[in-house]
């Protein structure tokens, strides 16, 4: 999320109230009044929470829909301002033709609102954006929003989904994606996502964010799965997906142009290389051969070193967000990888993908796979083929050997 927080700048508007506790009366009597406990009345909780910057009634010219689809894929900690630009870029945006960023979340508050609207620490629309800032008021938005959706009955709230459906760009903060598969799927909220992909509004997200925009989204209904225990036992019980059970349908989103794939966040600062090819291994299907039983029980995907409709896994690094875009009918889609220009760590976007299926992937059991590539994009100009899954060439191979990742050095 952003490490920009100004709460104060934006209103809070809380709808939709539940019911009210009471608080008890005291007696009234002609006797002398006499201390008692005291009680207080209990503050309503809102059914969501609603926090606008701008002009929400500044009337909007820019297109209510785009030719091909935009997403940013954002890997967590800071918050890459490029990314934030472009996707406002993609929406057709420019100075007057106004324009609604939504940001939507199941925790937290405003603070990517000034971090989007404004320009500078002086709160300043000046064309002159300052780094940490998008200065999304200079490039002709008229208002950033920001809507708390902390349960299944506010994402089916008329007033939530009348926000979201008049956005011309969404993005999905950081958090816990439990919550958004918990609250979100299934409901209102997800048919109003929906219905912005099919008119290909810009959609980005970040870390809990990214994380629910592939086909399959790795839920974390529990505790966050590491590398080390994923790799130790492949089906222990952190490892959590959406769909459940794993399905080429039904899953959360799911955006078509971001098929076959799982998307992992932090992931050179938590050593997550580990855990994204667990994850991408449980999505390779069983098969037998003479030689022997291959794949994970539950998969829906082949392993394969060709082909676009197999088992692959995108890690994403912190501050570092990958831009990806479709290009037109029968043209790939495509990505190229922003951060910013005061990062400290390497900013890389790895692309992972089995060649052959699992050797042993069963409960209990350590996970055994071989010839595992890795494909690392870590330069702005290069443009990545999402569909043919070409542009760089193979980083590496890795292996998981009995548990162990190999080479353990893999960044």
């Amino acid at each position: 999320m952003s490490t920009n927080s100004f709460s104060h700048l934006a209103g809070r508007i809380c709808l939709g109230f539940g019911s009210v506790a009471l608080a008890l009366a005291a007696t009234l009597s002609a006797e002398p009044a006499v201390a008692g406990p005291t009680f207080e009345v209990a503050k309503p909780v809102p059914l969501y929470s609603y926090y606008a910057l701008g002009d929400v009634n500044a009337p909007v010219t820019a297109p209510a829909s785009r030719p091909t689809p935009s997403f940013v894929l954002m890997g967590g900690g800071p918050d890459v301002d490029a990314a934030f630009r472009w996707l406002i870029q993609r929406a057709a945006i420019t100075a007057g033709s106004g324009g609604r960023f939504v940001v939507i979340r199941a925790t937290g508050d405003d603070a990517y609102n000034p971090y989007v609207f404004y320009s500078d620490d002086s709160l300043s629309t000046s064309k002159d954006v300052k780094e940490l800032w998008v200065g999304g008021a200079s490039s002709g938005l008229t208002s950033v929003e920001t809507l708390v959706i902390p349960s299944v009955k506010a994402a089916n709230s008329p007033a939530v989904n009348a926000i979201v459906a008049k956005a011309n760009v969404v993005f999905i903060a950081g958090g816990d994606q439990s919550h958004y598969v918990r609250f979100w799927k299934g409901t209102a909220l997800e048919q109003t996502l929906k219905g912005l992909m099919k008119k290909n509004v810009p959609i980005g997200g970040t870390s809990a964010g990214l994380a629910v925009l592939g086909q399959f989204d790795y839920s974390a209904l529990y505790k966050s799965a590491t590398s080390e225990k994923s790799m130790l036992d492949p089906y222990y019980k952190d490892i959590t997906f959406d769909p459940s059970p794993l399905s080429l349908s039904g899953g959360f989103i799911a955006p078509p142009e971001l098929e076959s794939l799982i998307l992992d966040s932090h992931f050179d600062s938590r050593d997550r290389m580990g855990r994204l090819v667990t994850f991408i291994s449980r999505i390779v299907a069983p098969t037998a051969t003479p030689s022997g039983s291959f794949g994970c029980s539950g998969g829906v995907l082949p392993a394969s070193s060709s082909g676009n409709k197999t088992a692959r896994g995108i890690g994403i690094g912190v501050e570092t967000a990958l831009l990806v875009q479709g290009n037109g009918v029968g043209n790939p889609v495509t990505a190229t990888r922003v951060t910013n220009p005061s990062t400290t760590s390497e900013s890389a976007v790895y692309f992972v993908r089995p060649s052959v299926p699992p050797s042993v992937c069963k409960p209990q059991q350590p996970l055994s796979v071989s010839t595992v590539e890795v494909r690392k994009l870590a330069d702005p100009k290069t443009v990545f083929n999402l569909t043919d899954w070409t542009g760089v060439p193979t980083y590496k191979y890795v292996d998981v050997n009995a548990g162990q990742l190999i080479p353990a050095d893999w960044y």
